[in-house]
């Protein structure tokens, strides 16, 4: 299978296109406030088997949104006392992705571009809130917010995605054998098919 977007391709836009739809939350999706759970054990954003990982963890919410909480521990510095972007960045793209699961879709991130409004000490409880505003083919345009202080607290960082819808065989192709055998084998067929959820 080919990358989602090719080196030396434009870039994908950040808004969706006249004809867009409205997205559909999937008839089977957990009910608004459910725990969604981590994904994948090891993955860097949700997973309880990253020992220094984000341990994000997201709820759904009314039609395709979601809602999510992230710590800021002192492993996620970058600036003395202060969240790294990157791992501002990365709770960001973990919240966003897991909007996917409440539509039961396979998608990846193709695009997503991040605004740092105030600085996050270390310590701080981010709270995110994610909802999907379109879809066109097989794009997903969506963005969060991450608050400080509170659900209601200021925004201290932002971020507009693309998801680009993909089929298993993305993961099975590009991924490590092991860890995907790991995953295919697994008996409990939802965390089976959450494994291949939300990665690049």
């Amino acid at each position: 299978m080919s990358a989602v977007n090719p080196p030396g391709s434009p870039k994908t836009s950040l808004v969706p296109p006249p004809d867009a739809v409205a997205p559909v939350r999937h008839a089977e999706a957990p009910a608004p406030g459910t725990v969604l759970g981590a994904h994948y054990d090891m993955c860097f954003g949700c997973g309880a088997g990253q020992p220094h990982g984000l341990h994000l963890e997201a709820r759904a919410g009314e039609g395709v949104s979601v809602t999510a909480e992230f710590t800021v521990k002192p492993a996620h510095q970058g600036a003395p006392g202060l969240a790294h972007g990157g791992v501002l960045t990365s709770a960001l793209d973990e919240t966003l992705g897991s909007l996917n699961w409440l539509m039961h879709v396979i998608a990846v991130t193709g695009r997503l571009e991040t605004d740092f409004l105030l600085p996050v000490p270390v310590d701080t409880v981010l709270h995110f809130d994610a909802r999907v505003t379109a879809v066109h083919g097989r794009k997903i345009y969506c963005g969060a917010t991450g608050r400080i202080g509170g659900p209601d607290g200021p925004v201290a960082v932002r971020a507009d995605a693309v998801f680009i819808e993909v089929k298993v065989e993305h993961f099975i192709d590009n991924g490590r054998s092991e860890e995907i055998q790991a995953a295919m084998d697994d008996p409990d067929q939802v965390r089976r098919a959450r494994a291949f959820e939300v990665n690049p």
